[in-house]
């Protein structure tokens, strides 16, 4: 493998990946040439990339790695992540080892009664162990999302189950009534009920094609209204054409209530807020909850495009900036740019994305250069839906490049 990125700019592509490990290789035909890989969807592999992804990161046992900052430890985002990617890859037995990692370890076995926690990995004490069992809502949506599509694509009514129970449990322990407002998602389930009728909320926990989804499922569940009222938090708390991080709610009275600036993290908008652009970009056409929002959240796309990168924060009360964002943000952002039909901006940002990509799988271990966990796994986002591996329909489902002429040979 070359020895540096400098070395590996200055060389062709085939040049710095001779004689490299098999991973690398399958990146290089997944960035150089998709269309290849689209040109044989009943393949081993429906996705190079998230292939070389998988070889690289993702243990035997479906453990993913380098999903924390914490050394050695893995989030319940992580593993909820690697089953979307898995399932759009038509991977099903890395699937199955990353939902079986998950239940025996962050469920410790209790999936029926309980959800996942959200980080495990080697304690003070030496012990590997679940670390922190409170769970994050935004990977329980995930995780209940995958399964819901496994078993529809795949033809497993156990994962459906397991969906189901998921479902249920979240309902009980992580919706709530604001007044004035209605049902809305906790990020957790504890933590995010302040004092004097404030409630802290997440936007980027919910993406609409996820909440479409589990109220296709489940239509007289809370879905479709959190789906709604997830819009109206985004509208209303967003300013200068950005969305934070956090957002609160302040209830006024038992039936009233406002959006405000989250009492612990203030108005910036950042690593979190990045991905609300991403769902947007990447829901379908004919959402109407995220068309307006789309318009509305213009600030990103004006800065990036006059900048030719994404502000790494943003002050959203006073639409400050500071900073560039890192690789996942440019990523982030290609569906984004796509759906407000700034193509070319997209291109840019894509160039810049690959480039990246490259330069961050070819480092040999995690200890040297910035974290990369959240960059790769927000390219994968961007670019399996660029390179149309997949999209988000109207209803939440998932088209996925490979389902027609494949469903024969997976659904046995």
């Amino acid at each position: 493998m070359p020895s540096s990125a400098m070395d590996c700019q200055r060389a062709s592509l085939r040049q710095c990946l001779r004689g490299s490990v098999r991973w690398l290789n399958v990146l290089a035909l997944a960035l150089v040439t998709p269309a290849m890989a689209a040109g044989q969807p009943c393949a081993e592999s429906a996705w190079p990339l998230w292939q070389a992804y998988a070889s690289r990161f993702v243990q035997a046992d479906g453990r993913v790695l380098e999903s924390s900052l914490e050394k050695n430890h893995s989030t319940s985002e992580g593993q909820s992540y690697g089953m979307l990617f898995a399932l759009i890859g038509n991977d099903p037995q890395r699937f199955d080892k990353l939902w079986r990692w998950t239940t025996a370890n962050l469920a410790e076995s209790s999936i029926g009664t309980r959800l996942p926690g959200w980080l495990w990995g080697q304690g003070e004490d030496g012990q590997w162990r679940l670390q922190d069992n409170h769970s994050a809502s935004d990977a329980d949506l995930w995780f209940a999302y995958a399964l819901l599509e496994a078993a529809r694509l795949w033809h497993r009514p156990d994962y459906r189950q397991d969906a189901l129970r998921l479902m249920a449990i979240i309902e009980t322990q992580l919706v709530v009534d604001l007044p004035g407002l209605g049902p809305m998602l906790l990020p957790g389930p504890e933590g995010f009920i302040q004092p004097n009728h404030l409630w802290r909320l997440n936007p980027s926990y919910l993406p609409l094609p996820l909440l479409r989804r589990l109220a296709k499922q489940a239509p007289s569940g809370p879905w479709q209204a959190i789906a709604r009222n997830t819009a109206t938090m985004i509208s209303q708390s967003s300013h200068h054409g950005f969305v934070a991080d956090w957002v609160g709610y302040q209830g006024t009275s038992t039936q009233s209530g406002g959006f405000v600036s989250d009492p612990i993290k203030g108005e910036t908008g950042s690593y979190d807020a990045i991905r609300v652009y991403l769902w947007l970009g990447m829901s379908d056409a004919r959402e109407r909850l995220a068309t307006p929002l789309l318009k509305q959240l213009d600030g990103m796309a004006r800065l990036s495009a006059a900048n030719g990168f994404p502000p790494e924060s943003v002050q959203v009360l006073h639409g400050r900036v500071q900073g560039q964002g890192p690789f996942g943000f440019h990523a982030a952002l290609i569906p984004y740019f796509h759906a407000k039909g700034q193509s070319s901006v997209a291109l840019m940002l894509r160039h810049n994305t690959e480039q990246a990509l490259r330069e961050a799988l070819a480092r040999p271990d995690a200890s040297a250069g910035p974290p990369r966990y959240y960059n790769l796994m927000l390219s994968l986002f961007a670019l399996g839906w660029a390179d149309k591996n997949y999209r988000f329909r109207e209803d939440g489902t998932l088209k996925l490049s490979w389902e027609t002429p494949c469903t024969r040979t997976t659904a046995r």
